[in-house]
C-alpha cells in the first residue's frame, strides 16, 4: 500500500512541475497523467486532490513556507512544489498522519536528489511540525488578507472588490478553493430525466435532478462521461449556467440559429435539442480540431440539424448573407475567471492587461456577427467570466454604436424561475457562489424590426 501511495506524490509532484513550467492546464494533464501511469483507481481520488489542492492552495502555502525557508531563490522548483504538496497534506488532509506525509517527502527528495536535499527537506516541515504556522488573520491589510488566505492574486482580488463589494468578493474566492460537482445536461429527443436517473443508479452513479434546470442533473458521484447513457447519447456533460444560454434564445422549431464561437458543441447540442432536430444550427469553430469535437457530440447525440464550419467568426460575413439567422449565440472567448474551479492554476497564469485584450476581440465577434441577425431576431452574448470588462461593458459599447440593437426586456420570462432574480434588464451576471454552478454571464439583445 504504500509503495502505491508513494506513487500517487510522485505524480502529484511531477503533475505540479509541469503545470508550472509549461502552463499547461491541471484538468488536462491529470486525465493525461491518471492514463500514462495506470493509477490504480481507488488512488485517483488522492491524485486529483492533491494535484487541484496545492495548486488551488499555493499562495496561502507559500506564506506558511516563507518563515521556514532561508533562501527560496536557491530552492530547485521540484523541492519547492515537495513541500507545497506536504504542507498541503499537513495542513488541509485530516486522514494523512503528518508523519506519514513527511516521511514520503523524504523518501522523495533522497530518491531525486542528494543527501542535502532530503536534510532541507526534512528540516523544514519538522519545523512546521513543531512551531506551527504563521496566522493570516494578522495580515492588516483586507485585500492582501483575502489574497493569501484564498490563494487570489491582490489585482484580482481588488478587481472583484470594487466591482461586487467585499463581501461578495471574499464569497467567490472562498467558493472557488471548493471541488465542483459534476452536472450533465439530458438529452430531450431521446429520453426524460426520471428515466436517467433511474437508470443511472442503476449503474451505481448517486444523482439527483439539479433545482435549476429542468433537464439537468447533478453527480454526486462516479464520472457520467464513463456512463453507459453518455456514450449511448442520452447526456452531455455541462454546467448548469452554461445550459441557460439555450433558454435566453427563445427557440422556435424549424428555425436557422448561428453558434459563432461553438466548440466543444455543448451549447450547440442544447440547441439542436430545443430546436427537436427541426431547422438548422450552425457552429463555426476557428481550430480543426475542435470542430471535429462538436461533430462527434452531435453524432453521438443523433442529432442531424448540426452543421459545423471551420470559421473565424469575425469572416462570417463573408460566407453568410446578412439577415440570414434567427438566432445568434456568441460565446465569446474570454478570460474564464467563472471556472477557476475546474482551473486553479488560471489564477496565477492571468494578467489583468489580459481582460482589455479581451474586450477587443469580443466587441469585434459582436460588430462581425451582428448583421447576420434578421430584423426581430434575438442575439444572445455570453462567456463564462465574472468581470464586468468583459461582459456589461462589452455589451454597452456595442449597443451604444448599433441603434438598431436593443437590450431584450422579455429575456426574464424565457429563463428557469430560480434563475429570474439575479436578471437585471437583459442581463444576468451568475457568480459561483449563487448556485454552486460557474461563473457567468448572459446578455440578450434583439434587432429591431424596421
Amino acid at each position: 500500500m504504500k509503495g502505491n501511495a508513494k506513487n500517487v506524490r510522485e505524480v502529484a509532484l511531477e503533475l505540479l512541475e509541469t503545470i508550472e513550467k509549461s502552463q499547461s492546464y491541471s484538468n488536462l494533464l491529470l486525465n493525461n497523467q491518471i492514463k500514462k501511469n495506470q493509477i490504480n483507481p481507488k488512488d485517483v481520488g488522492l491524485l486529483t486532490e492533491l494535484v487541484y489542492g496545492t495548486l488551488q492552495r499555493k499562495m496561502t502555502l507559500d506564506y506558511f513556507l516563507k518563515g521556514f525557508i532561508k533562501n527560496d531563490k536557491k530552492l530547485e522548483s521540484w523541492v519547492l512544489q515537495l513541500l507545497r504538496l506536504t504542507v498541503y497534506q499537513m495542513v488541509y488532509l485530516d486522514r494523512i498522519p503528518d508523519r506519514a506525509a513527511i516521511f514520503e517527502a523524504v523518501e522523495i527528495s533522497k530518491k531525486r536528489g542528494h543527501k542535502g536535499t532530503a536534510g532541507l527537506v526534512n528540516g523544514v516541515l519538522r519545523s512546521i511540525q513543531r512551531t506551527g504556522l504563521p496566522d493570516v488573520g494578522t495580515i492588516e491589510d483586507p485585500i492582501e488578507r483575502l489574497s493569501v488566505s484564498t490563494s487570489h492574486p491582490v489585482w484580482l482580488v481588488k478587481r472583484w472588490v470594487g466591482q461586487f463589494g467585499y463581501d461578495r468578493a471574499q464569497e467567490m474566492c472562498e467558493l472557488n478553493l471548493t471541488a465542483p460537482l459534476q452536472t450533465a445536461r439530458v438529452n430531450v429527443t431521446k429520453t426524460t430525466r426520471e428515466e436517467c436517473i433511474k437508470r443511472l443508479e442503476e449503474e451505481g452513479y448517486l444523482v439527483e435532478p439539479s433545482p435549476i434546470i429542468p433537464e439537468a442533473i447533478k453527480c454526486l458521484k462516479g464520472n457520467l462521461a464513463n456512463s453507459q447513457l453518455f456514450k449511448d447519447g442520452h447526456l452531455t456533460i455541462q454546467d448548469e449556467s452554461s445550459m441557460l444560454t439555450a433558454y435566453a434564445m427563445g427557440i422556435k422549431s424549424k428555425e436557422e440559429i448561428l453558434d459563432a464561437c461553438a466548440a466543444p458543441g455543448g451549447k450547440s447540442t442544447h440547441i439542436a435539442e430545443r430546436l427537436g432536430n427541426t431547422g438548422r444550427v450552425i457552429s463555426l469553430d476557428l481550430h480543426e480540431h475542435k470542430v471535429k469535437l462538436i461533430d462527434m457530440n452531435a453524432s453521438r447525440l443523433g442529432l442531424s440539424n448540426i452543421q459545423t464550419m471551420q470559421l473565424d467568426s469575425r469572416k462570417a460575413t463573408e460566407h453568410f448573407e446578412n439577415e440570414t439567422f434567427d438566432r445568434i449565440l456568441l460565446d465569446a472567448p474570454c478570460s474564464g475567471l467563472g471556472v477557476m474551479r475546474r482551473k486553479p492554476d488560471m489564477k496565477y497564469t492571468k494578467r489583468e492587461e489580459d481582460l482589455d485584450r479581451l474586450q477587443t476581440i469580443q466587441l469585434s465577434l459582436l460588430e462581425a456577427t451582428a448583421p447576420l441577425l434578421k430584423h426581430g431576431g434575438i442575439l444572445v452574448y455570453s462567456t463564462c467570466t465574472v468581470d464586468k470588462a468583459e461582459n456589461n461593458e462589452v455589451v454597452e459599447a456595442f449597443l451604444a454604436n448599433h441603434p438598431q440593437f436593443e437590450g431584450d426586456l422579455s429575456f426574464k420570462k424565457r429563463m428557469p424561475e430560480a434563475i429570474q432574480p439575479l436578471i437585471e434588464g437583459f442581463n444576468l451576471q451568475i457568480l459561483p457562489q449563487d448556485f454552486g454552478s460557474d461563473g457567468f454571464y448572459i446578455a440578450c439583445l434583439r434587432k429591431k424590426v424596421e
